[in-house]
């Protein structure tokens, strides 16, 4: 599903990714783990989009998208959410899950200004999608809640309800568990095997061990900004080198 061959991309002389080679197999719920400063969020930044790779190649389901737009990749249906969930305070759950919804002719100029027929029913056909949503995401009871009233686990889970508006066929989820209750957590857990059953395929960087081992296989580790190795759980921690590049080498 996504192809990554010898991505580099530096900032001001400084590498932060040193010739990254994965891939990610369609269906699977795949887990990218590695010390702090590995480049696993700035690894994602580049494939979604935000930064351009100095040198290398990104393909998703086979077509080549290095380079390209962040909204030309949504809209192929490769959807990021952030480490930090992000949002808009005076918009509720509702409008958050709004502003994601695809080919909305009334954001065009014309059609705002005329409310035209086609604007209007698509408006209903989001309208019912995003209700959909929230029910399935457990957020219908705060869905005209405005964000900033949300727990910490609440807005991971419009994060992950916003890349559902917008059809994603591959989700990364940038630490989509961090700074949330357990109770959450394993709920947030819960949703991403259910949407993985859907025909989502999943990639998510996460420091949780626990829910790594549980949720993803196969589990890559990164380290110094490239691709280490790649396996199930218990073999890539038993790695020598995975535990070296997390705890240090002995002298």
């Amino acid at each position: 599903m996504l192809t990554i061959s010898g991505v580099v991309r530096s900032f001001y002389g400084v590498a932060a990714l040193r010739g990254v080679d994965l891939s990610i197999a369609r269906g699977t719920i795949t887990g990218l783990i590695g010390p702090n400063g590995a480049g696993k969020s700035t690894l994602f930044n580049v494939v979604s989009g935000l930064y351009a790779p100095n040198i290398g190649s990104i393909k998703f389901d086979g077509q080549e998208i290095t380079g390209r737009q962040p909204d030309d990749i949504v809209r192929r249906g490769l959807i990021r959410t952030f480490q930090l969930a992000r949002g808009f305070p005076k918009l509720s759950v509702f409008q958050h899950l709004m502003l994601y919804g695809p080919a909305q002719p009334g954001e065009g100029l014309w059609d705002a200004l005329t409310s035209s027929r086609r604007s209007r029913e698509r408006e209903e056909q989001l309208s019912e999608k995003a209700w959909q949503i929230a029910k399935r995401l457990r957020l219908d009871p705060v869905i005209d809640n405005p964000v900033t009233a949300l727990s910490g686990g609440q807005k991971k889970l419009v994060e992950i309800g916003r890349a559902l508006m917008a059809d994603p066929r591959m989700i990364l989820l940038d630490e989509p568990m961090a700074g949330v209750n357990p109770t959450l957590t394993a709920q947030i857990g819960e949703h991403l095997v259910s949407l993985n059953k859907s025909g989502i395929t999943i990639c998510l960087i996460e420091h949780d061990m626990a829910l790594i081992r549980d949720l993803c296989d196969p589990v890559i580790v990164m380290a110094d900004g490239k691709t280490l190795t790649a396996g199930r759980f218990d073999d890539v921690v038993a790695d020598s080198r995975v535990q070296e590049a997390y705890l240090g080498r002995r002298h």
